[in-house]
Protein backbone atom coordinates (compact mmCIF):
# COMPACT_ATOMS: atom_id res chain seq x y z
CA UNK A 1 0.00 0.00 0.00
CA UNK A 2 1.32 3.30 -0.92
CA UNK A 3 2.38 5.82 2.05
CA UNK A 4 0.22 8.74 2.33
CA UNK A 5 1.96 12.38 1.90
CA UNK A 6 2.25 12.70 5.75
CA UNK A 7 3.93 9.15 5.94
CA UNK A 8 6.10 10.40 3.21
CA UNK A 9 7.26 13.29 4.77
CA UNK A 10 7.02 11.94 8.28
CA UNK A 11 9.81 9.45 7.15
CA UNK A 12 11.98 11.62 5.58
CA UNK A 13 11.64 13.78 8.46
CA UNK A 14 12.99 10.63 10.94
CA UNK A 15 15.86 10.38 7.99
CA UNK A 16 17.20 13.83 8.52
CA UNK A 17 16.80 13.88 12.34
CA UNK A 18 19.07 11.10 12.61
CA UNK A 19 22.23 13.65 12.90
CA UNK A 20 23.10 14.63 16.22
CA UNK A 21 25.40 17.56 17.92
CA UNK A 22 28.35 15.34 19.02
CA UNK A 23 31.02 15.74 21.64
CA UNK A 24 33.22 14.64 18.62
CA UNK A 25 32.48 17.40 16.39
CA UNK A 26 32.27 20.03 19.21
CA UNK A 27 35.90 19.70 20.04
CA UNK A 28 36.88 19.49 16.14
CA UNK A 29 34.82 22.67 15.69
CA UNK A 30 37.06 24.48 18.19
CA UNK A 31 40.14 23.55 16.05
CA UNK A 32 39.30 25.84 13.92
CA UNK A 33 39.18 29.06 15.90
CA UNK A 34 41.71 31.71 14.46
CA UNK A 35 41.92 29.90 11.70
CA UNK A 36 41.42 32.65 8.26
CA UNK A 37 40.36 31.27 5.39
CA UNK A 38 40.15 32.55 1.73
CA UNK A 39 36.23 32.70 0.68
CA UNK A 40 36.43 30.56 -2.43
CA UNK A 41 32.47 30.77 -3.17
CA UNK A 42 31.12 33.19 -5.55
CA UNK A 43 27.78 34.62 -4.97
CA UNK A 44 25.08 35.57 -7.10
CA UNK A 45 26.24 38.92 -6.84
CA UNK A 46 29.97 39.10 -7.14
CA UNK A 47 30.38 42.69 -7.93
CA UNK A 48 28.32 46.09 -7.02
CA UNK A 49 26.52 47.24 -10.17
CA UNK A 50 23.79 49.93 -10.40
CA UNK A 51 21.20 47.09 -10.79
CA UNK A 52 22.18 44.36 -7.91
CA UNK A 53 22.68 47.69 -5.37
CA UNK A 54 19.07 48.71 -6.61
CA UNK A 55 18.03 45.49 -6.54
CA UNK A 56 19.34 44.44 -3.02
CA UNK A 57 17.96 47.43 -1.88
CA UNK A 58 14.38 46.53 -3.37
CA UNK A 59 14.64 43.14 -2.07
CA UNK A 60 14.54 44.73 1.51
CA UNK A 61 11.65 47.52 0.40
CA UNK A 62 14.09 50.46 0.54
CA UNK A 63 13.74 52.87 -1.98
CA UNK A 64 15.96 55.51 -1.08
CA UNK A 65 17.20 57.00 -3.90
CA UNK A 66 20.89 56.76 -2.96
CA UNK A 67 20.68 53.49 -3.58
CA UNK A 68 18.18 53.60 -6.37
CA UNK A 69 18.51 56.55 -8.90
CA UNK A 70 22.08 57.66 -9.90
CA UNK A 71 20.93 61.35 -11.56
CA UNK A 72 19.69 61.92 -7.39
CA UNK A 73 22.80 60.18 -6.02
CA UNK A 74 25.09 62.41 -8.59
CA UNK A 75 23.83 65.37 -6.18
CA UNK A 76 24.94 63.91 -2.86
CA UNK A 77 27.98 64.19 -0.87
CA UNK A 78 29.14 60.67 -2.49
CA UNK A 79 29.17 61.80 -6.07
CA UNK A 80 27.26 58.22 -6.94
CA UNK A 81 25.03 55.41 -6.25
CA UNK A 82 26.29 53.55 -3.33
CA UNK A 83 25.36 50.24 -1.63
CA UNK A 84 23.32 49.93 1.65
CA UNK A 85 26.00 48.78 3.91
CA UNK A 86 24.91 45.42 4.60
CA UNK A 87 24.75 44.73 1.33
CA UNK A 88 28.52 43.55 1.91
CA UNK A 89 27.48 41.04 3.35
CA UNK A 90 26.02 38.95 -0.25
CA UNK A 91 28.73 40.44 -2.64
CA UNK A 92 31.44 37.86 -3.02
CA UNK A 93 34.06 37.19 -5.76
CA UNK A 94 35.88 33.94 -5.26
CA UNK A 95 39.36 34.74 -3.55
CA UNK A 96 42.46 32.93 -4.15
CA UNK A 97 44.29 31.44 -0.81
CA UNK A 98 46.47 28.80 0.82
CA UNK A 99 44.47 25.37 0.94
CA UNK A 100 43.84 24.59 4.84
CA UNK A 101 46.58 22.55 6.72
CA UNK A 102 45.73 19.25 5.01
CA UNK A 103 46.11 17.63 8.96
CA UNK A 104 43.14 20.25 10.12
CA UNK A 105 41.49 19.45 6.86
CA UNK A 106 41.21 16.25 7.70
CA UNK A 107 40.21 16.82 11.38
CA UNK A 108 37.26 19.15 10.53
CA UNK A 109 35.78 17.77 7.97
CA UNK A 110 31.89 17.06 7.61
CA UNK A 111 31.12 18.29 11.23
CA UNK A 112 27.61 18.49 12.46
CA UNK A 113 26.30 17.21 9.38
CA UNK A 114 22.49 17.58 9.09
CA UNK A 115 21.97 19.72 12.12
CA UNK A 116 19.76 22.86 11.62
CA UNK A 117 21.51 25.79 11.45
CA UNK A 118 19.80 29.36 11.42
CA UNK A 119 21.66 33.10 12.68
CA UNK A 120 20.50 34.58 15.72
CA UNK A 121 22.01 37.81 15.26
CA UNK A 122 25.25 39.63 13.80
CA UNK A 123 27.44 42.79 14.69
CA UNK A 124 28.82 45.06 12.07
CA UNK A 125 31.34 47.54 11.35
CA UNK A 126 31.69 49.70 8.07
CA UNK A 127 35.21 51.12 6.89
CA UNK A 128 34.64 52.21 3.08
CA UNK A 129 31.33 52.62 0.52
CA UNK A 130 30.79 49.94 -2.02
CA UNK A 131 30.11 51.78 -5.64
CA UNK A 132 29.27 50.62 -8.74
CA UNK A 133 32.09 49.24 -9.99
CA UNK A 134 33.66 47.17 -6.69
CA UNK A 135 34.17 44.19 -6.40
CA UNK A 136 34.44 42.67 -3.07
CA UNK A 137 36.68 39.21 -1.76
CA UNK A 138 36.71 37.89 2.01
CA UNK A 139 37.98 35.60 4.42
CA UNK A 140 36.46 33.92 7.50
CA UNK A 141 37.29 32.40 10.35
CA UNK A 142 35.71 31.15 13.33
CA UNK A 143 36.10 33.52 16.26
CA UNK A 144 34.12 31.82 19.33
CA UNK A 145 32.43 28.30 19.96
CA UNK A 146 29.76 28.10 22.93
CA UNK A 147 27.86 24.61 23.87
CA UNK A 148 24.52 25.80 25.73
CA UNK A 149 21.29 24.01 26.78
CA UNK A 150 18.25 25.26 24.44
CA UNK A 151 14.94 26.27 25.54
CA UNK A 152 13.69 24.98 22.26
CA UNK A 153 16.34 22.20 21.48
CA UNK A 154 18.01 20.67 24.09
CA UNK A 155 21.64 20.87 23.71
CA UNK A 156 22.50 23.88 21.44
CA UNK A 157 26.42 25.13 19.86
CA UNK A 158 26.54 29.06 19.49
CA UNK A 159 29.31 29.69 16.64
CA UNK A 160 30.62 33.29 15.76
CA UNK A 161 32.20 33.85 12.43
CA UNK A 162 34.21 36.73 11.36
CA UNK A 163 33.80 38.11 7.53
CA UNK A 164 36.31 40.26 6.58
CA UNK A 165 35.11 42.15 3.17
CA UNK A 166 37.58 43.42 1.07
CA UNK A 167 37.39 45.31 -2.57
CA UNK A 168 39.63 45.09 -5.33
CA UNK A 169 41.87 47.60 -3.88
CA UNK A 170 42.54 45.96 -0.63
CA UNK A 171 40.97 48.06 1.15
CA UNK A 172 38.87 46.99 4.25
CA UNK A 173 35.30 47.82 3.79
CA UNK A 174 33.50 45.44 6.55
CA UNK A 175 33.46 43.36 9.06
CA UNK A 176 30.46 41.02 9.71
CA UNK A 177 30.54 39.02 12.60
CA UNK A 178 27.76 36.23 12.37
CA UNK A 179 25.98 34.39 15.52
CA UNK A 180 24.66 30.94 14.14
CA UNK A 181 22.75 28.38 16.49
CA UNK A 182 23.01 24.76 15.59
CA UNK A 183 20.66 22.57 16.79
CA UNK A 184 18.79 19.10 16.77
CA UNK A 185 16.15 18.79 14.31
CA UNK A 186 14.30 16.24 16.08
CA UNK A 187 15.07 17.49 19.44
CA UNK A 188 13.68 21.12 18.27
CA UNK A 189 10.76 19.63 16.40
CA UNK A 190 10.02 17.73 19.77
CA UNK A 191 9.92 20.38 21.93
CA UNK A 192 6.71 21.67 20.45
CA UNK A 193 7.45 25.14 22.09
CA UNK A 194 5.53 27.77 19.44
CA UNK A 195 2.92 24.51 18.19
CA UNK A 196 0.77 26.91 19.82
CA UNK A 197 0.91 30.26 17.89
CA UNK A 198 -2.02 30.77 15.20
CA UNK A 199 -1.18 31.95 12.06
CA UNK A 200 -1.85 36.02 11.71
CA UNK A 201 -5.50 36.73 10.38
CA UNK A 202 -5.91 40.86 9.25
CA UNK A 203 -9.24 42.73 8.96
CA UNK A 204 -9.30 45.46 6.30
CA UNK A 205 -8.88 47.62 9.42
CA UNK A 206 -5.81 46.09 10.53
CA UNK A 207 -4.03 46.02 6.75
CA UNK A 208 -5.50 49.94 6.66
CA UNK A 209 -3.44 50.60 9.71
CA UNK A 210 -0.22 48.96 8.63
CA UNK A 211 -0.87 51.32 5.71
CA UNK A 212 -0.89 54.43 7.56
CA UNK A 213 2.45 53.47 8.78
CA UNK A 214 3.87 53.14 5.84
CA UNK A 215 2.17 56.69 4.51
CA UNK A 216 3.73 58.11 7.67
CA UNK A 217 7.53 57.20 7.01
CA UNK A 218 9.59 59.48 6.02
CA UNK A 219 13.25 59.61 4.58
CA UNK A 220 15.54 62.52 6.05
CA UNK A 221 17.59 61.83 2.66
CA UNK A 222 19.22 65.60 1.57
CA UNK A 223 18.01 67.06 4.28
CA UNK A 224 21.06 67.21 6.75
CA UNK A 225 20.65 65.54 10.01
CA UNK A 226 22.64 67.63 12.60
CA UNK A 227 24.33 66.38 15.15
CA UNK A 228 24.03 69.50 17.55
CA UNK A 229 19.75 68.96 16.50
CA UNK A 230 19.98 65.16 18.14
CA UNK A 231 19.15 64.90 21.76
CA UNK A 232 19.03 62.28 24.32
CA UNK A 233 15.47 60.49 24.16
CA UNK A 234 14.98 61.33 20.46
CA UNK A 235 12.29 58.99 18.36
CA UNK A 236 13.76 57.63 15.40
CA UNK A 237 10.33 57.24 14.00
CA UNK A 238 7.82 54.22 13.31
CA UNK A 239 8.66 51.54 10.69
CA UNK A 240 6.52 49.04 9.56
CA UNK A 241 7.69 45.53 7.80
CA UNK A 242 4.67 43.27 6.66
CA UNK A 243 2.75 41.15 7.08
CA UNK A 244 5.20 38.79 6.04
CA UNK A 245 4.62 36.62 2.84
CA UNK A 246 6.02 34.01 1.31
CA UNK A 247 6.62 36.70 -1.66
CA UNK A 248 9.19 39.12 0.44
CA UNK A 249 11.15 35.81 1.14
CA UNK A 250 11.47 35.24 -2.83
CA UNK A 251 11.95 39.14 -3.53
CA UNK A 252 14.85 39.02 -0.50
CA UNK A 253 16.57 35.99 -2.82
CA UNK A 254 15.80 37.86 -6.11
CA UNK A 255 17.64 40.92 -4.70
CA UNK A 256 21.50 38.70 -4.42
CA UNK A 257 20.83 37.08 -1.29
CA UNK A 258 22.52 33.22 -2.45
CA UNK A 259 22.26 31.31 0.88
CA UNK A 260 26.15 30.28 -0.92
CA UNK A 261 27.00 27.13 -0.66
CA UNK A 262 23.90 26.02 0.07
CA UNK A 263 22.06 27.74 -2.64
CA UNK A 264 19.40 26.59 -4.21
CA UNK A 265 19.51 25.65 -7.41
CA UNK A 266 17.57 24.47 -10.32
CA UNK A 267 17.50 20.85 -12.67
CA UNK A 268 21.29 19.61 -13.58
CA UNK A 269 22.60 22.07 -11.12
CA UNK A 270 20.26 20.79 -8.20
CA UNK A 271 21.27 16.97 -9.16
CA UNK A 272 24.62 18.09 -8.59
CA UNK A 273 24.05 20.04 -5.13
CA UNK A 274 22.09 16.58 -4.02
CA UNK A 275 25.49 14.52 -4.35
CA UNK A 276 27.41 17.32 -2.68
CA UNK A 277 25.50 17.91 -0.04
CA UNK A 278 23.14 15.28 0.35
CA UNK A 279 22.37 15.76 4.08
CA UNK A 280 21.00 19.54 3.19
CA UNK A 281 18.22 17.83 1.07
CA UNK A 282 14.87 16.45 2.36
CA UNK A 283 12.57 14.39 0.35
CA UNK A 284 8.64 16.14 0.61
CA UNK A 285 5.51 15.30 1.03
CA UNK A 286 5.33 14.03 -2.76
CA UNK A 287 8.98 12.19 -2.76
CA UNK A 288 11.03 14.93 -4.32
CA UNK A 289 14.13 15.66 -2.43
CA UNK A 290 14.13 19.64 -1.79
CA UNK A 291 16.64 22.18 0.49
CA UNK A 292 16.08 21.83 4.29
CA UNK A 293 16.06 25.66 3.96
CA UNK A 294 12.45 25.51 2.49
CA UNK A 295 11.09 25.88 5.65
CA UNK A 296 11.26 29.39 4.61
CA UNK A 297 8.28 29.26 2.69
CA UNK A 298 7.21 25.34 3.13
CA UNK A 299 4.60 25.39 5.99
CA UNK A 300 4.66 21.82 6.00
CA UNK A 301 8.42 21.23 6.44
CA UNK A 302 9.02 24.00 8.94
CA UNK A 303 6.29 21.92 10.88
CA UNK A 304 8.14 19.18 11.03
CA UNK A 305 11.34 21.16 12.58
CA UNK A 306 8.76 22.06 15.38
CA UNK A 307 7.72 25.52 13.99
CA UNK A 308 3.84 26.74 13.35
CA UNK A 309 4.51 28.06 10.12
CA UNK A 310 7.23 28.87 7.51
CA UNK A 311 9.47 32.15 8.66
CA UNK A 312 11.59 34.85 7.39
CA UNK A 313 15.59 34.59 7.47
CA UNK A 314 17.12 36.49 10.31
CA UNK A 315 19.34 38.52 7.73
CA UNK A 316 16.16 39.77 6.35
CA UNK A 317 15.24 42.16 9.30
CA UNK A 318 18.77 42.85 10.11
CA UNK A 319 18.63 44.79 6.87
CA UNK A 320 15.53 46.35 7.84
CA UNK A 321 16.91 47.53 10.92
CA UNK A 322 19.69 49.04 8.72
CA UNK A 323 17.10 50.39 6.08
CA UNK A 324 15.10 52.17 9.60
CA UNK A 325 18.49 53.81 10.76
CA UNK A 326 19.38 55.37 7.23
CA UNK A 327 15.94 56.17 6.68
CA UNK A 328 16.16 58.40 9.49
CA UNK A 329 20.42 59.33 9.23
CA UNK A 330 19.83 60.68 5.74
CA UNK A 331 22.37 60.67 2.85
CA UNK A 332 24.89 62.59 4.88
CA UNK A 333 25.24 60.31 7.88
CA UNK A 334 27.34 56.93 8.31
CA UNK A 335 25.91 53.95 9.98
CA UNK A 336 29.45 52.95 12.00
CA UNK A 337 28.37 49.50 13.48
CA UNK A 338 25.21 47.24 14.13
CA UNK A 339 24.49 44.99 16.86
CA UNK A 340 20.74 42.94 16.78
CA UNK A 341 19.89 39.73 18.58
CA UNK A 342 17.01 38.02 17.21
CA UNK A 343 15.41 36.71 19.61
CA UNK A 344 11.76 35.56 17.99
CA UNK A 345 10.58 33.91 14.69
CA UNK A 346 9.12 36.26 12.07
CA UNK A 347 6.36 33.69 10.87
CA UNK A 348 4.42 34.05 7.11
CA UNK A 349 2.10 36.49 7.95
CA UNK A 350 3.60 38.75 10.80
CA UNK A 351 4.15 42.09 11.13
CA UNK A 352 6.76 43.75 12.15
CA UNK A 353 6.56 47.29 13.64
CA UNK A 354 10.26 49.01 14.32
CA UNK A 355 10.66 51.97 17.05
CA UNK A 356 13.94 53.37 18.45
CA UNK A 357 15.26 56.42 20.03
CA UNK A 358 18.35 57.84 20.85
CA UNK A 359 20.17 56.93 23.98
CA UNK A 360 23.64 58.65 23.44
CA UNK A 361 25.79 61.80 22.11
CA UNK A 362 29.13 62.55 22.38
CA UNK A 363 32.33 62.09 20.18
CA UNK A 364 34.20 59.71 19.10
CA UNK A 365 37.66 59.80 17.86
CA UNK A 366 36.90 63.63 16.59
CA UNK A 367 33.51 62.38 15.03
CA UNK A 368 30.13 63.55 16.39
CA UNK A 369 27.64 60.71 16.84
CA UNK A 370 24.84 58.70 18.32
CA UNK A 371 24.42 55.67 19.76
CA UNK A 372 20.85 54.31 18.80
CA UNK A 373 18.61 51.93 20.66
CA UNK A 374 15.92 49.69 18.73
CA UNK A 375 13.51 46.37 18.62
CA UNK A 376 10.92 45.29 16.22
CA UNK A 377 7.97 44.63 17.71
CA UNK A 378 4.87 41.77 16.40
CA UNK A 379 1.53 42.33 16.30
CA UNK A 380 1.58 39.71 19.28
CA UNK A 381 2.97 42.35 20.90
CA UNK A 382 6.36 40.64 20.96
CA UNK A 383 9.66 41.67 20.97
CA UNK A 384 11.52 40.21 18.06
CA UNK A 385 14.60 41.50 17.32
CA UNK A 386 16.87 43.96 19.86
CA UNK A 387 19.55 46.33 17.96
CA UNK A 388 21.89 49.06 18.99
CA UNK A 389 23.42 51.21 16.32
CA UNK A 390 26.22 53.72 16.35
CA UNK A 391 26.00 56.55 13.87
CA UNK A 392 28.58 59.30 12.68
CA UNK A 393 25.94 62.31 12.02
CA UNK A 394 27.41 66.01 10.28
CA UNK A 395 27.89 68.94 13.02
CA UNK A 396 27.10 72.41 12.25
CA UNK A 397 30.89 73.55 12.85
CA UNK A 398 31.80 71.91 9.34
CA UNK A 399 32.13 68.39 10.12
CA UNK A 400 31.29 65.85 7.99
CA UNK A 401 30.67 62.42 9.06
CA UNK A 402 33.56 60.02 8.06
CA UNK A 403 34.28 56.34 8.09
CA UNK A 404 36.75 55.35 10.87
CA UNK A 405 40.36 54.11 10.41
CA UNK A 406 40.55 50.49 10.05
CA UNK A 407 42.61 49.07 12.87
CA UNK A 408 46.44 48.38 11.28
CA UNK A 409 46.09 44.70 12.41
CA UNK A 410 43.13 44.15 10.34
CA UNK A 411 44.42 46.14 7.35
CA UNK A 412 47.80 44.21 7.77
CA UNK A 413 46.26 41.03 7.37
CA UNK A 414 43.67 42.16 4.48
CA UNK A 415 46.71 43.44 2.43
CA UNK A 416 48.63 39.88 3.03
CA UNK A 417 45.17 37.71 2.19
CA UNK A 418 44.57 39.94 -1.07
CA UNK A 419 48.72 40.03 -1.99
CA UNK A 420 48.23 36.21 -2.08
CA UNK A 421 45.04 36.24 -3.86
CA UNK A 422 46.69 38.55 -6.86
CA UNK A 423 49.57 36.20 -6.57
CA UNK A 424 47.88 32.93 -7.32
CA UNK A 425 46.03 34.84 -9.62
CA UNK A 426 49.01 35.42 -12.29
CA UNK A 427 49.78 31.92 -11.94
Amino acid sequence: MAATQDQTLEQEWDKATSYAITDEDIERAKLLLGVDTASREGEYVRQATYDTIRNFAHGCGDDNPLYCNPDYAKGTRWGDVIAPGMMAGIINTPMKGDPMDPDLKARTKSMFRGVHVFVSGSDWEWYRPIYPGDTLYSFKGEETLDVKASEFAGRSVIQVRRDVKVNQRGEVVAVYRILRVLTERKTAAKKGKYSAIEPAVYTDADIAEIDRIYEEEKVQGPAKRYWEDVNVGDSLGTMAKGPLTVTDVICFHAGGYGFVPYAPTVGRMAHKNRKRIAPFYVKNEYGIPDVAQRLHWDPKWAQAIGNPMAYDYGVMRENYFQHYLTDWAGDDAIVLRVHDEIRKFNYIGDTQIITGQVVGKREENGQTVVDIQAQFTNQREEATVKGTATIALPSKKGGLALYPSVPVELQQRASQMMARHWELSRK
